[in-house]
């Protein structure tokens, strides 16, 4: 397994395994067994239109594991934890079956993504907590309050 520290302090982009066969793919995701595991929660699927772009959210205790299973996005990610030593930092990542790999960002960090093929692409998150709309920060694509521009 091959993970890769992010630009963002706890942000790890791990390698996935892809198999594939004359009758399809098998996409391994996470395994209880992963060094990056932290627990389950529940798992969803975004579905997301060539450049539409859902974001911004940050979540107080939630990690989120996402893989691009179908189709191509980018990942923003944005870092303004109080001391954190990455505070300001952004980080963009694009993702996608043939560069299949998880994008682990832990709580606090915001994030986005956008979609880039056609009729859509295909975001699975592997959350370490059930939804708890508490729990979670949102913001418009673009607002001043994050040093990003989805163009």
């Amino acid at each position: 397994m091959n993970v890769e520290a992010g630009i963002i302090q706890g942000i790890q982009i791990v390698r996935l395994a892809r198999i594939p066969d004359a009758r399809g793919c098998v996409f391994h995701m996470l395994k209880s067994t992963d060094p990056h595991f932290v627990r389950f929660g529940e798992i969803y699927f975004s579905s997301v239109y060539p450049q539409v772009i859902k974001a911004w959210k940050r979540h107080q205790r939630i990690t989120t594991n996402y893989a691009c299973i179908f189709g191509r996005v980018k990942v923003a990610m944005y870092d303004d934890r109080q001391g954190s030593p990455t505070r300001g930092a952004i980080m963009e990542l694009l993702m996608g079956p043939d560069e299949y790999s998880l994008a682990v960002i832990p709580p606090g960090v915001w994030h986005g993504f956008q979609g880039f093929s056609h009729p859509a692409a295909i975001l699975a998150n592997c959350a370490s907590e059930p939804h708890d709309p508490s729990e979670i920060d949102r913001l418009d694509p673009d607002t001043d309050r994050v040093p990003y521009r989805w163009d």
